[in-house]
Formats: structure tokens, sequence, C-alpha cells
């Protein structure tokens, strides 16, 4: 089969980019060797999503006193089958949702496992496709680090990736995660929500390196208050069953998990792609703006290439990819990408922190505005958290957004659209905001920035 554009891998970046590229008139191929939607829609951010949602439901249950609701605290109780089934119904529909569009858009879906015999040949279960165009979107796999103990706990199903720990029978009464990064967090604040005793050990100085200070500071308060312990410049030395061992200042400890999750971060699946010549620095194939390797006609999107591995990032570059290949000149700029931790409260953001503007010398002024100091933050009882804006001094040009809210991850949008059209704050105090809103606090940190905040001192 002859195609114009062949594309390997069904996740966020692969199946977008074969709609889009249906649309364009291309003749497309998509092959997936397990279940479209990839990590994201089947064991990633949507499921995680779903516990979250029912997490919150269960926090909003537990302190409905302050909302002036009696709630009988006997008949509340977590029924986790349901918890799990409500999030298999889900992407059960997201799924079959996405096998639909892809369908009526004229895509060929080819269930199986792709290998590459040179950039415009592949074979899929012994059957040939010739593309003009490649897009490699093989997303990544969990790390596995070399401790001791540990692929005899993963073998036993005592340690499990995220991909475990969203099918878990029963809620466990103890957690320990390995690793402080998004994923770490995120699976710590549902557990912890239900219950769990949630131990969270991180190698590095600090849980989430690369968000805002600020915002860590928040997030750390709210997350002890959550059932969570965080043990920070600890090592983890060994795994003898639920027992996990670490180092902290010379001194080893042993805390015991029930389950233990283990999210040290993720790897490029860039395996299987020698005959293609393509480069690879540190197991992510290298690609430019365009989302070109160093082969004219191959593209590689999503976990992949390593820039950014977040599912907007993919499906946004899935697009970027195909409208280079149609003949439309398009980049991607990592620095405007929205990104974020969901939790309670979340955390979301945009462009630098203020510790990366410091270290780049930059002259930068900075506005802050509590949501404590908002009215419907007040009436919704969810005062944790603020909106903080890093402009240029000179012109006030945003450099980076940082809202630490319930609602973070919908609000931040309004940061990533300022900063993509290169706005001011003076034009952010310009547009007028909804009251009551939590979207005020966005306007009210901008005029912050300026010296010329209303409602704080």
């Amino acid at each position: 089969m002859k195609y114009d554009i062949i594309i390997v891998g069904a996740g966020p970046g692969g199946y977008v980019a074969a709609i889009k590229a249906a649309q364009h008139g291309a003749k497309v191929a998509l092959i997936e060797k397990e279940a479209l939607g990839g990590v994201c829609l089947n064991i990633g951010c949507i499921p995680t999503k779903a516990l979250i949602k029912s997490a919150k439901v269960k926090r909003l249950l537990d302190n409905s006193e302050k909302y002036g609701i009696g709630v009988n605290k006997d008949s509340v109780r977590t029924d986790w089958g349901k918890v799990i089934q409500r999030k298999d119904e889900i992407v059960k529909r997201l799924t079959g949702g996405v096998e639909m569009l892809l369908k009526k858009n004229g895509v060929d879906v080819i269930r199986g496992e792709a290998k590459f015999k040179d950039n415009e040949t592949v074979e899929v279960d012994g059957k040939t496709l010739t593309g003009k165009n490649l897009i490699l979107a093989l997303g990544a796999s969990p790390v596995i680090p070399p401790i001791p103990g540990l692929k005899e706990a993963l073998d036993a199903g005592i340690v499990a990736t995220s991909r475990e720990l969203l099918s878990l029978k029963e809620l466990p009464k103890s957690l320990v995660v390995i690793g402080g990064g998004v994923i770490g967090v995120e699976f710590a604040s549902i557990f912890g929500t239900f219950g769990t005793e949630v131990t969270i050990i991180e190698k590095l100085d600090n849980i989430l390196v690369n968000i805002d200070d600020d915002a860590r500071a928040v997030l750390l308060r709210t997350l002890a208050r959550n059932n969570i312990r965080i043990e920070t410049k600890a090592a983890v030395t060994q795994i003898a069953e639920n027992n996990v061992t670490y180092e902290k200042d010379g001194v080893p400890h042993t805390v015991f998990g029930e389950k233990i999750l283990l999210s040290v971060g993720m790897r490029p699946n860039s395996q299987g792609l020698e005959n293609l010549g393509l480069k690879i620095e540190r197991g992510a194939v290298v690609t430019d703006a365009s989302l070109r390797t160093n082969v004219p006609n191959v593209y590689a999107i999503g976990d992949l290439n390593g820039k950014m591995m977040l599912a907007h990032v993919a499906s946004h570059e899935g697009i970027i990819a195909v409208e280079n290949i149609m003949g439309k000149p398009g980049k991607i700029d990592y620095a405007k990408i929205p990104s974020g931790v969901y939790g309670f409260p979340e955390v979301a953001m945009v462009g630098m922190t203020e510790r990366e503007a410091k270290e780049k010398g930059l002259d930068y002024r900075v506005g802050k505005f509590p949501l404590s100091a908002l009215g419907k933050a007040l009436a919704d009882g969810e005062t944790e958290g603020f909106v903080k804006i890093i402009a240029d001094k000179k012109f006030g040009e945003l450099l980076g957004v940082h809202i630490v809210a319930e609602n973070a991850m919908e609000m931040i949008s309004e940061g990533a659209i300022t900063m993509e059209l290169e706005g001011t704050l003076n034009e952010i105090v310009k547009t007028v905001h909804p009251h009551p809103s939590l979207s005020e606090a966005f306007m009210e940190a901008a005029m912050a920035a300026l010296n010329k905040a209303v409602h704080i001192l």
C-alpha cells in the first residue's frame, strides 16, 4: 500500500496528526500495536483526572459542614470498585470516539507493530507499506532504575508503575511513591485524599523542581495536610518486598508500603529505529522547531523527541508536522506552552519561573494576587493559592504566569494567549474581567505588577 504519510503511534500526537493530515487531503496510514489514544487516554491524563474528580467529591463531602451542609459521616464511604469502573467507562467512551473520528476522516488504521525497513518503507505483520513521509509518535515508557530488589518487587506486583496503579482492585492502606515529579505528586494527592498513608521519596533537593518556588511552597503545605509525608534529598538504596530503604543525610531509613509507585521519569521509545539513520541524543530523537529529524521526510513528535512530555504538546507538534509536510511551514515555541500539576489545589504555569528570570539577569517585575482576597474564591471556600505574573520591566510583556488555585489549569490559558499575542500588563488591566470570577485574580495580579492593585494593600 502507498501513502502520503505513514504515522506510527496513535497517542494524542499520532491520532491528531492523522486526522489533520486526512483533512488536508493526504492519504494516511496510522499504525498502532496497542490501544488508540496511547498512554494519555488509556493509562495517563484522562484516567488520573477521573480519579481526581472522585477525590474532589470526597474532599467536598468531608468538608461539607463549612458550607452549612450537614452530612452523616458514617454514610460517606468510598466504593473503590465503582471509582475504577467510572474511570474505565470514561476511557472506553473516549477511545471509541477516537476510533470513530479516524474512520470518518478516512484514515487507514493498521493494528500491529511497525518495523522500519528504511525512511519510506514500514512493515506491519508481513504487510509492506510505503510512504512519502513518516511521522513517528512512539511515546515513552517508565524508567526502571537499577535499585536492588526492584525487579523482584515489580514481578511480585508490590511495586507498580502508573499503569498498574490505575487498576488496583482495592485501596491500599499505605503507599510509597518513589519520585517527586508530576506523576508521583498527582497519585499522592489522589490516594492521600482517600485516606491512604502516603510517603514521597525524592532524590533531589525538592519535589517538582521545575515549578515556581512560590507555587511549590503552597503545594508543600497542602500536601502535608493531606496525609502525605515528603522526604527530599533521599536516595532509595534497596527494596525488600514492601519495605523501601532510603538514605538521607548519610543515615539509612526504611518505610513500609502496601503498594509502591515507581515514578522516576519516562524514557522515549527510540528502540528499533536503526534503519532510519536518525540522530538520537540521550535516548530522544533530535528534531527542529518544525519537528523534522535529520532525515528530511521523517518527523518525530511527542514523548519520542523528549522536548516536553505532555499530551497537548504532542497534539500540537502533530499538527505542525503535518502542516510542514503539506507545504504550510510552521514552528512550535516551547517557551509559550502551559503545563501543570493536578491536585488540591492545582498548579499551572506558562513561560519562565521567577528563578529562571533572575538567573538570566532579566530586568523584570512581579505582580502577585492572593485568592484569599478574591470574592469568588471566598464564596467557593477555596482560598489557597494565587496568581503570579512575571513581566518585562520596560514594556510590561509577559515572561511567565504561575497560578495556584482549584481550577488553575482552566485559568492558565489566559496567560498563554496573552504571551502568544505578545501582550502586556497594561492590556490585561484594560481587559474587563467578569465579577465575581477567579479570572479577576489575573487582572489584579497585572495591576499589582504595575503597583496599582485595587483589592490588596
